[in-house]
C-alpha cells in the first residue's frame, strides 16, 4: 500500500509539464461543453446527486444546525469536485479514444492500475474538506458564540447587518480561499494523470505542483474560472451544479491534456471490467478491486 503513496523508485521519471496560456483554458472548456452535449444524460446522472450527498453528510457527520454551514458546504464542494468528477474524466477519456460511451463506463475507473493512489489522494482531499468545514465552524463560533440560528432570514440578517457577520464574511473568504488554492495546486492534474497512467499518489501530486508552478498566472485563472462556474451553479438550490459540474470535469480532462507531456511508452489504457454482470451487491467491493481478486 505505501508504494501507492510513495513509488518503490526513489527517483521515478515525472511527466514533462508544458507551458499553456489562457487561450487554452478557453480551448479546454470548449471541449468539455462539447463532450456534455454529447454525453449530457450520463453527466447529469453522475452530478445530479452531489449537492444533494453534501448536504446530507454534513449534517449527519456534525450534528449541528445546518444553516451555518450551508454556505461553507456549497463553497467546500470545490474542495471534493476532483473526486466527484472522476467519472467524467473516465468517460472524457474513453471519448478521446473513440470508445463507445455509456454511463456504466464511469464506474471503470475502479478497474484502473492507479485505483488505490486514487483512493488515497480521494480520502486526502475528504479530511481536507472535514478540515475546512470544522475551521469554518471555528469561525461562526467566533463570531456569533455557540448559540445555533433559529431560521435562515435570522441568520441573514446577522451575517449581513453586524459587526461580527462582517467579520464572518471577510474571515470566512480569505480562509476558504487558502483552502481552495491548496486543493488546486494538489489535484488540478493529479486524478486524470492517475487514470491516464499507471502512477502513485506522490507522483501525481508531484506533477499537479509543477504545473502549477510553471503556470501560475493560467491556473490562477483557470482556479478563478472554476469558482465562478461553481458559484453560478450553486445559486438555484445547488442544482445548477448538476450542469456546471460535469462541463467542469470534462473541461479539467482536456486541461490535464495540454498540460502534461503524453507518454508514449504508457499507451492507451482501456479500464475494462472484469466479464460478467455486476450487481449492486458488488457495489463495496468494487472500491477495492485487489481484494476480490484475492
Amino acid at each position: 500500500m505505501v508504494h501507492d503513496v510513495i513509488p518503490a523508485d526513489a527517483t521515478p521519471a515525472l511527466p514533462v509539464i508544458r507551458k499553456i496560456r489562457p487561450a487554452d483554458l478557453k480551448d479546454a472548456l470548449a471541449k468539455g461543453w462539447d463532450d456534455f452535449l454529447v454525453m449530457p444524460t450520463h453527466a447529469v446522472f453522475l452530478c445530479v446527486l452531489y449537492p444533494v450527498a453534501g448536504l446530507i453528510l454534513g449534517r449527519a457527520a456534525l450534528g449541528y444546525e445546518l444553516i451555518p454551514l450551508l454556505y461553507p458546504l456549497a463553497a467546500g464542494f470545490a474542495l471534493v469536485g476532483p473526486i466527484a468528477a472522476l467519472g467524467l474524466y473516465e468517460l472524457s477519456r474513453r471519448r478521446e479514444l473513440g470508445l463507445r460511451v455509456s454511463w456504466e463506463h464511469a464506474f471503470d475507473v475502479f478497474y484502473s492500475p492507479s485505483i488505490r493512489a486514487i483512493v488515497v489522494l480521494g480520502l486526502l482531499l475528504l479530511v481536507i474538506f472535514g478540515v475546512w468545514i470544522g475551521v469554518a465552524h471555528s469561525i461562526y463560533i467566533a463570531n456569533f458564540g455557540y448559540r445555533e440560528p433559529e431560521s435562515l432570514p435570522g441568520f441573514l440578517h446577522q451575517v449581513l447587518t453586524t459587526q461580527a457577520g462582517y467579520n464572518l464574511i471577510i474571515v470566512g473568504n480569505l480562509v476558504g480561499f487558502l483552502f481552495a488554492a491548496l486543493v488546486l495546486t494538489i489535484s488540478v492534474v493529479s486524478f486524470p494523470l492517475l487514470l491516464d497512467r499507471d502512477a502513485s499518489a506522490a507522483v501525481a501530486v508531484a506533477t499537479s505542483l509543477r504545473a502549477v508552478v510553471k503556470n501560475p498566472m493560467t491556473m490562477a485563472l483557470w482556479g478563478l474560472i472554476v469558482a465562478a462556474a461553481l458559484l453560478l451553479g450553486s445559486l438555484p438550490f445547488l442544482m445548477g451544479l448538476a450542469v456546471v459540474m460535469p462541463v467542469l470535469g470534462h473541461a479539467t480532462w482536456h486541461l490535464y491534456r495540454k498540460v502534461v507531456e503524453p507518454d508514449p511508452a504508457a499507451g492507451h489504457k482501456v479500464h475494462a471490467s472484469p466479464p460478467g454482470r455486476r450487481y449492486a451487491a458488488d457495489f463495496p467491493a468494487n472500491l477495492f478491486p485487489w481484494y476480490r481478486e484475492r
